[in-house]
């Protein structure tokens, strides 16, 4: 199976008035195509430097990252502009690209109506659920057709039921337009609901110490919800807390 993502090496360091601080210290990964790959850290171990990476919203200090493709990012939060209805959100990307044409136009039209939202295009964020509201985020974010997702703790504004009815939601439609994800999660139980393997970050420096294989027994299709009901699932999940709490109690 090929790579879609490889990051090789990684170390980040920053300066300050204080001195150098490393945030990443030789961080190797890979994402394979047709993968759901969940990075599982402590708060402050530096998650979110590892997503600007990948993004290129920052230059590692050394080591080598390879990207087959091109990658959509979906934010903690939706980011929805309140003054601009539904579609002229999800347009917006496109806009800034300048590939605003027909072609895009139907496409977003295809994924308003196969995921429920066709009636909403013309309402403002303020109406939408905060379910919704997700949804409305990811496909602002298919609507630039990325080669693989990575999200960043898409879940965490949401309260605990809306959070496993939308995570389903959000699995369901990655699944089925055949995107490869980065999750970025500190919740143990969404990690191994949704994902195919975890990366489990130390502590700042952050490392990664093991990478799980999540294989879990379900009797019909699996979505974040069926999973949570596999006999496997809390033997992942003891192993993964207490791989979590040696980092912090260090």
């Amino acid at each position: 199976m090929t790579n879609i993502i490889e990051m090789k090496n990684i170390y980040k360091n920053f300066y300050t008035d204080e001195g150098e601080i490393v945030v990443l210290q030789d961080v190797n990964f890979v994402l394979e195509r047709g993968k759901i790959l969940g990075i599982l850290g402590p708060s402050g171990s530096g998650k979110s430097t590892l997503l600007n990476i990948l993004t290129h919203l920052l230059t590692p200090t050394s080591g080598e990252v390879q990207i087959e493709g091109k990658v959509g990012y979906m934010f903690q939060k939706d980011h929805l502009l309140e003054w601009r209805t539904i579609m002229d959100n999800i347009t917006i990307g496109l806009e800034i690209q300048k590939k605003v044409n027909e072609e895009a136009i139907k496409r977003i039209e295809y994924l308003l109506e196969i995921y429920g939202l066709w009636e909403f295009r013309n309402r403002y964020p303020k109406e939408l659920s905060g379910g919704m509201r997700q949804r409305v985020a990811l496909i602002r974010t298919l609507a630039t057709d990325p080669d693989v997702l990575v999200l960043d703790e898409p879940f965490s504004a949401l309260d605990y039921q809306t959070r496993l009815m939308v995570s389903d939601d959000i699995y369901k439609i990655i699944r089925k337009e055949h995107k490869d994800a980065i999750l970025v999660t500190h919740d143990i139980s969404e990690a191994i609901a949704m994902c195919d393997q975890i990366a489990v970050l130390s502590k700042r420096p952050a490392t990664i110490k093991h990478i799980y294989d999540i294989e879990l027994t379900v009797d019909k299709e699996r979505t974040p919800l069926v999973s949570r009901k596999a006999p496997e699932f809390k033997d992942y999940f003891d192993v993964l807390w207490k791989e979590l709490d040696v980092y912090e109690s260090k």
